[in-house]
């Protein structure tokens, strides 16, 4: 018996919302990485973009455990000698959330080109409104992640 592997054209995307309010920052992270990646379909392919859009909103909500906010911190380099910059989790979840939150996910899907067109497939907004009611997202049951 052969292999299946899914044809792009046979791929039916759907539309998630996550409300992540309440919700910790890695449990978030962890399945939406997984419907990013397609891992919940059956005729998953390590190889083949076979995920779902994701929508998050309330990104500002997050929570994150024990002291993370203050001791992890998010680097990046101007690529210049002493071009190190670092801003703490608290300074971040402060300022831009979507990008803590962007970030988390980033880190858990491959890092090559279909890494990249999973992410792409990732939309973060730090309110409660979003602009993709067009394409009737369902709201996904995020009782399972809670922090309990």
């Amino acid at each position: 018996m052969r292999t299946f592997s899914p044809k792009s054209a046979e791929i039916v995307r759907e539309w998630h919302v996550f409300d992540a309010e309440g919700l910790v920052l890695g449990r978030l992270s962890t399945v939406v990485a997984s419907l990013l990646r397609g891992k919940h379909r059956t005729f998953y392919a390590p190889h083949m973009d076979t995920g779902d859009y994701v929508i998050i909103v309330n990104a500002d909500k997050i929570v994150v455990t024990s002291n993370k906010a203050e001791q992890k911190f998010s680097y990046r380099h101007s690529g210049y000698p002493g071009g190190l910059r670092a801003k703490s989790w608290k300074q971040l979840l402060e300022e831009n959330p979507e990008k803590l939150v962007h970030d988390s996910i980033r880190g858990m899907v491959p890092k090559n080109r279909l890494g990249r067109a999973q992410m792409d497939k990732l939309f973060v907004y730090s309110g409660a409104e979003h602009p993709h009611a067009a394409q009737k997202p369902v709201a996904f049951d995020t009782s399972a992640i809670r922090r309990g």
